[in-house]
C-alpha cells in the first residue's frame, strides 16, 4: 500500500514543472480533434469547467476540493460560482504554491488550503455541500475507505463529482504497468467498477461521461504544446530539471490511446 507521505513526495517532484505548464492544474486536457488549436492551458481548463460544471454549484454552498493540487481549481470554483472551498493535499510544495495563488488572486477568505489525508479527514460529518475529486481518486490507497469518508463529510442531499483514469482495451500489459508505475496507481478500474465502487459507499450515480477519446487520446496534443514552452520552462527551471521532469513523465505515454480511457461521474448521497 501506498502511504500518504509518499504519494505528497511524488507529486513534490513533478508538480513545480507541471505547475508552470497546465497554470495551477495538474489534470488532464480535452481537445476536440487534432486540429483544434487550443493551447494547453485552455484544454486543461476546459476539463475543469466540464468536471466542475457538474456539480450544480449555487452560492454560498462549502466544496471540499480533495486533491486540490496547486489551487487553480478551487479559486475557479470560490470566484466563478461564490462558493467557499477546502483545499486539501498531501503535497507541501502544492499547499505552499495553492495559498500563495490565492492570495495574489483576491480570493480571501472564500478559499482554505490544507494538508489532508482523504483516508481519516478531520471534518465532522456533513459539513460540506459539495466534492470534486479530479484525478485524485486514483492515488487512494484504499478507494472504498476514501469514498466512504468523502460520503461521510457530505450533507444529506450533497453531490460528488469525480473524474479519473479508467481501463480501456486489454493487451500490451507490459505498457500499462510502465503506465502504472510511471503514476505510481495502486489500481486502474474499468468504468464500470468506478461505478460500482461509488454505489458501495451509498452514492446514487446520476451521470457519468466517458471521454478517453479527447483526454488520453490526444496525448500527442499535448506533447506538441510542452515542446512549444518548453525553452521558457527551461529558463526558469534549468535543463536539468527539465529532463528529470521528463525521465519521470515518460512512461505515462508508453500506453496504446484505447488502453486509457477517462470517466467522469456525478452522483448524490442520498437525503434519507
Amino acid at each position: 500500500m501506498i502511504e500518504p507521505a509518499t504519494i505528497g513526495e511524488h507529486y513534490d517532484k513533478r508538480s513545480p514543472i507541471g505547475d508552470e505548464l497546465r497554470d495551477g492544474q495538474l489534470h488532464m486536457w480535452y481537445w476536440y480533434d487534432r486540429e483544434d488549436d487550443a493551447s494547453l492551458t485552455e484544454a486543461v481548463h476546459r476539463m475543469t469547467r466540464k468536471v466542475t460544471d457538474t456539480l450544480g454549484l449555487r452560492a454560498g454552498e462549502h466544496v471540499l476540493d480533495a486533491g486540490c493540487g496547486p489551487g487553480e481549481t478551487a479559486i475557479h470554483l470560490a470566484t466563478r460560482f461564490g462558493v467557499r472551498v477546502t483545499g486539501i493535499t498531501v503535497s507541501e510544495f502544492e499547499i505552499e504554491r495553492a495559498r500563495k495563488r490565492a492570495l495574489d488572486s483576491g480570493a480571501g477568505d472564500a478559499v482554505a488550503f490544507e494538508y489532508g489525508d482523504f483516508t481519516a479527514l478531520s471534518y465532522p460529518d456533513g459539513v460540506f455541500d459539495a466534492v470534486l475529486a479530479l484525478e485524485s481518486l486514483q492515488n487512494a490507497p484504499d478507494l472504498d475507505a476514501v469514498l466512504a469518508e468523502l460520503y461521510r463529510v457530505l450533507r444529506p442531499g450533497g453531490r460528488i463529482s469525480f473524474s479519473d483514469f479508467s481501463l480501456g482495451a486489454e493487451g500490451d500489459p507490459a505498457r500499462l504497468a510502465t503506465f502504472m508505475e510511471t503514476l505510481k496507481l495502486p489500481r486502474l478500474p474499468t468504468v464500470a467498477r468506478w461505478l460500482e465502487h461509488a454505489r458501495d459507499a451509498g452514492f446514487e450515480i446520476e451521470e457519468h461521461t466517458e471521454c478517453g477519446a479527447r483526454v488520453f487520446g490526444r496525448k500527442g496534443k499535448y506533447l506538441e504544446a510542452a515542446l512549444k514552452v518548453r525553452d521558457t520552462v527551461t529558463a526558469k527551471f534549468g535543463a536539468a530539471a527539465v529532463d528529470e521532469f521528463s525521465r519521470l513523465h515518460h512512461g505515462f505515454f508508453a500506453p496504446r490511446k484505447d488502453q486509457i480511457g477517462y470517466v467522469i461521474v456525478s452522483a448524490r448521497k442520498p437525503r434519507r
